[in-house]
């Protein structure tokens, strides 16, 4: 199926490429003296080559490209070039907004957050303190916190502070009374943690959404100045086209306003969030597709994460016997949802950690599907998953859509939460690669770092950046550099269905590359991460240069 697919790109990139002087029009520019990886069905490795109105029109050598009618020429210096980086799952919006907020990333203890938040105790998100990204998992006492600390801290001041996940989140006592919270307050989908009778200030996957919700939203030209320095960010690590995992109309028509103005240049592939109400409003609309800007997926939540128990298990929790994790959508709802998806030709996109709700999705996609299809339905994390599950992916060409990075992140008490058999099992990525020949590799951040190298060392070498584990965390699921870049690049850009647009450089496609000042396809393992990206390009135009 997918070589059918590739065949009509692949074509013209041969009639192309090999006879440059087959464009008679002058060029507008000509970029030379690089190794360019193309990542096409060739995995060709030229010299240079030629854009015409922010396309690829022609490659080959330099002399070949720079004999050509052209305007102007960039030499690229001997460096590396690849096809711009994607993001497959990320949160950009998400991320831009939590620029303004009290990172806590790092921290390594609940005491040294709150030491943190006494160091910016002036600093306001829409009136709250809002901080983002602890994580119990890296601190001594691995146990939750509790808000009495908070409470003494910040006693006028509602306080939210989100899990690094997003999944969880510790709020003091005017955060859970403005959200009407008390002790008779109970929630599906979801944990208020509670000691005895008294809540704690814990609150897990759906109960995080009581307080969450009613934090005041940014209004515009905050949203502006938060994407703007996104983007800056973004662009600075080589990523030039994403997937936004989950957005609402409104955010959706304010980033495309933004991006028709030419504050947004960055090419985002959004999601759509799952409610009755949006899925009636794109049944009305339809897909949407601009130069930057595309709408045909619907992002579903099946469970919650691993770190916060949330994920959803088929056998208890190995270190919390008695506990399964939970499902955020009902499997009746999930099924509805599902049809519902299918009759609009739009692609679902379900997140799914715990292998039981990994078997539930793949059991219901597949009696959406039926069989061998191209609707490109993807599991997003597929994390945890039984033996018996991985070939159902190839059955109803699943793709899985994976973070390598949280693999190293989580690979410290992973089998702590699962047990020894079950992770055997789990962050299983060749084996997911094997099922349909493709990954789709993201970082999930804010929950990670933005850097998309982070994710290629990650897949292909398995440890951290100490270089721990020694032989690397089960290592017999790393995958091939080569397989690492495809999956950042043209199967990323396929599991969006923009492989006609970008994902390679071929005649045709958009001028989106990246320039780095070492090779990825040759430098040392503890390398590959801290590479620096020397240029970002868009439409061949420059969005950032070291």
């Amino acid at each position: 199926m997918r070589l059918l697919l590739f065949f009509p790109i692949f074509l013209l990139a041969c009639l192309m490429a090999c006879n440059p002087s087959a464009t008679n029009q002058s060029v507008d520019i000509v970029f030379h003296n690089g190794k360019v990886y193309t990542v096409d069905s060739l995995d060709r490795v030229v010299e240079a080559f030629a854009v015409r109105g922010g396309r690829i029109v022609a490659l080959g050598t330099s002399s070949e490209m720079l004999g050509l009618p052209h305007d102007s020429a960039v030499d690229l210096k001997g460096g590396f070039v690849y096809p711009g980086f994607h993001d497959p799952h990320c949160h950009f919006y998400g991320y831009g907004i939590d620029l303004q907020k009290i990172w806590l990333i790092g921290t390594k203890s609940f005491e040294d957050i709150l030491d943190t938040l006494s160091r910016h105790r002036e600093k306001r998100f829409m009136g709250w303190v809002f901080g983002r990204g602890w994580d119990q998992n890296d601190w001594a006492d691995s146990r939750y916190p509790d808000r009495a600390l908070l409470d003494s801290l910040f006693p006028d001041v509602p306080v939210f502070l989100m899990r690094i996940d997003g999944h969880a989140a510790l709020v003091n006592s005017v955060a859970l009374q403005r959200a009407g919270i008390t002790e008779r307050t109970r929630i599906s989908g979801g944990e208020i943690q509670r000691s005895g009778n008294r809540i704690t200030g814990l609150l897990i996957d759906n109960a995080v959404d009581l307080v969450k919700n009613i934090i005041p939203k940014p209004d515009a030209l905050n949203e502006a100045e938060s994407l703007q320095a996104a983007q800056r960010n973004c662009f600075s690590v080589g990523l030039t086209s994403l997937t936004d995992a989950g957005l609402d109309p409104d955010v959706i028509d304010r980033i495309d306003s933004l991006q028709r103005s030419g504050v947004i240049r960055m090419r985002i592939n959004a999601m759509l969030s799952y409610s009755p109400r949006n899925l009636a409003l794109f049944r009305e609309r339809g897909k949407l597709r601009t130069d930057r800007l595309q709408v045909r997926s619907v992002k579903l939540y099946a469970d919650g994460a691993l770190g916060s128990r949330g994920a959803c298990l088929m056998h208890d929790y190995h270190d919390l016997p008695g506990h399964r994790g939970f499902l955020l959508t009902s499997p009746d709802s999930i099924r509805v949802a599902a049809k519902q998806v299918y009759d609009m030709g739009f692609q679902l996109n379900t997140h799914c950690i715990g292998d039981s709700a990994n078997r539930l999705l793949l059991g219901i996609y597949g009696a959406v599907l039926k069989g061998p299809n191209d609707k490109r339905w993807r599991i997003e994390h597929a994390q945890c998953l039984a033996s018996q599950d991985f070939s159902v992916f190839s059955a109803f060409n699943i793709i899985p859509s994976v973070q390598p990075v949280h693999a190293t992140s989580d690979m410290y008490w992973a089998e702590a939460r699962l047990g020894p058999d079950r992770i055997k099992t789990a962050y299983a990525y060749r084996t997911l690669l094997d099922q349909n020949g493709i990954l789709a590799n993201g970082s999930d951040f804010p929950v990670e770092d933005i850097n998309p190298l982070n994710g290629f060392y990650a897949a292909v070498v398995r440890k951290d950046h100490f270089g721990f584990p020694e032989k690397g965390f089960m290592s017999e699921q790393g995958i091939s550099r080569r397989d690492a870049l495809r999956a950042m690049t043209i199967w990323a850009a396929f599991a969006g269905f923009e492989e006609d647009r970008r994902g390679s450089l071929e005649p045709g496609k958009d001028a989106d590359f990246v320039v780095l000042q070492d090779d990825l396809m040759r430098a040392p393992d503890s390398m590959l991460f801290r590479i620096p990206v020397l240029q970002t390009w868009i439409a061949a135009e420059p969005v950032f240069i070291k």
